[in-house]
């Protein structure tokens, strides 16, 4: 019992904590308070739960309260304690389920504490895990879900911190004032999901899977359109299904596939979606190393994949890193249309074409225009002019495949899509995200990009005819757009 000695410290502080707080002792909030700690036989890492259900208020400082607990649990002698906590607001739980929890509340494993309704001491059974076979194990599952690779990625990257800040500090992020709201939490996984010890991190190669029709240079195709001024140009991966619901979905599969193996796991899965360095963790696990362009670059795959990733409460052991391969090479930042990369390894997102094109929601700055030519939803210049990419992977999924001609469609084509018309063909799609005035806009600037161009007549009238129909658009933004393009 003297073992537990710190524990009976940590649960009465936390009572002082919320009793501190003033609050009434009616709504139930329930903690789970995760601490890290030895295991005294077989010296293996395991995670002991302690639950803690406390009648007390509905408000009160938990970041406070988890590190007062933090400093406790290193007092009572934990090595390296790791703590984490939920809190819920059990609001809906009724009187009879209060005085249940509330049998007990003295006495019991930890001895008597005032304030606590019950406590409960869950021990996760202490598995010896195989960290290679587990590895071996994640890869096949992984392979048979779609991905092309999994690694594993610790959870300190506090040496990213300084660089995140320092491009947060010079606006680079432009109107994405997430990233900004977000801060450091993007280079703290523990943070973001308390109680994670490892990331499991995973690549899903998305070119889709037909061969191109002129050639099996497809990159070379691909730049030809950008020469075909009446093209409307999307980015590759936006052709078809929209990359966030089929790497959750798998994510989760294979989150699922994890417990089979390991029992219950706590996880959360991502993919773009939340306050993640998701290129920073990619790689740390060995996935790839950060192009010039800021993108993730493999040997044998160029950077034409999804990168998603699982946060578990297990400690498992990183995979290696791989080393940069970019040399003296330049390419990308020559290629790039408006100057974004404004030195190796960093981007302003306020000039990059896949930011005004789809993040930002006003106008877009007049200088900019001219060079975005006839791409209407995002940019691949610096990855097609990109040495690595000649070894870039089809996707084996389907979902990729392009969808409504998105690869070979023109401007006219994809102005003449109503509000309706956009909302029917851009179902499942990233697109859809950015809706039907944003899209507009975008079809304007190529638009007007184009009649500034050598084009016979009929494509001259046919552009024009297209864009007159959106003149009168209830959005002031689109009827600025189109106005610019007809200004010839």
């Amino acid at each position: 019992m003297g073992f537990f000695g710190p524990l009976a410290q940590l649960q009465a502080r936390a009572g002082k904590n919320i009793s501190e707080a003033g609050v009434f002792p009616f709504p139930w909030v329930v903690e789970a308070v995760e601490i890290e700690m030895p295991y005294s036989q077989n010296r293996c890492a395991i995670i002991h739960l302690i639950r803690l259900h406390h009648s007390v208020g509905r408000a009160f400082d938990a970041i406070c309260h988890a590190q007062g607990l933090q400093k406790i649990a290193g007092k009572g002698g934990f090595t390296g304690p790791q703590i984490a906590m939920q809190v819920h607001h059990g609001l809906r739980q009724s009187r009879a389920q209060g005085q249940a929890l509330g049998e007990g509340r003295t006495g019991g494993l930890l001895g008597p504490v005032q304030g606590f309704y019950n406590r409960r001491f869950v021990q996760r059974e202490c598995v010896s895990i195989n960290q290679s076979a587990l590895l071996v194990q994640l890869q096949e599952w992984g392979v048979q879900l779609g991905f092309s690779q999994i690694g594993i990625a610790p959870v300190d990257l506090r040496d990213a911190e300084p660089g995140l800040l320092a491009w947060l500090a010079q606006g680079h992020h432009g109107e994405m004032a997430y990233m900004a709201r977000h801060g450091l939490t993007r280079a703290r996984p523990a943070e973001l999901v308390p109680g994670t010890l490892s990331v499991i991190t995973a690549r899903m190669d998305y070119l889709p899977q037909h061969k191109p029709p002129a050639s099996q240079d497809w990159t070379h195709d691909e730049l030809q359109r950008l020469q075909q001024p009446t093209q409307a140009v999307v980015s590759v991966y936006a052709r078809g299904r929209d990359y966030h619901k089929v790497m959750r979905q798998r994510l989760q599969q294979l989150s699922d596939k994890l417990q089979t193996q390991l029992g219950a796991v706590g996880h959360r899965v991502f993919t773009d979606s939340a306050p993640v360095l998701e290129a920073e963790l990619a790689v740390r696990s060995g996935l790839g190393w950060r192009g010039k362009h800021t993108l993730v670059l493999h040997r044998d795959a160029g950077s034409f994949f999804f990168l998603g990733e699982i946060f578990v409460d297990v400690a498992l052991a990183p995979t290696p890193m791989q080393s940069e391969h970019c040399g003296s090479c330049n390419a990308c930042i020559s290629a790039c249309p408006t100057g974004a990369i404004v030195a190796p390894y960093r981007l302003d997102a306020r000039r990059c074409i896949s930011y005004l094109t789809i993040e930002h929601a006003g106008s877009i700055p007049l200088e900019l225009r001219p060079l975005i030519g006839n791409r209407i939803y995002g940019c691949d210049d610096c990855q097609l002019v990109c040495p690595w990419n000649k070894f870039a992977k089809r996707s084996p999924l389907p979902d990729f495949d392009e969808r409504h001609g998105l690869g070979s469609a023109t401007l006219v084509q994809l102005l003449q899509w109503d509000e309706a018309s956009f909302l029917r063909f851009t179902e499942g799609s990233a697109i859809r995200r950015i809706g039907h005035a944003r899209w507009l806009r975008n079809l304007a600037v190529a638009a007007g990009n184009a009649l500034r161009q050598t084009l016979s007549t009929d494509d001259q009238y046919a552009l024009r005819q297209a864009l007159c129909i959106w003149q009168d658009h209830e959005s002031e933004v689109v009827r600025e757009h189109v106005a610019w393009a007809l200004a010839v």
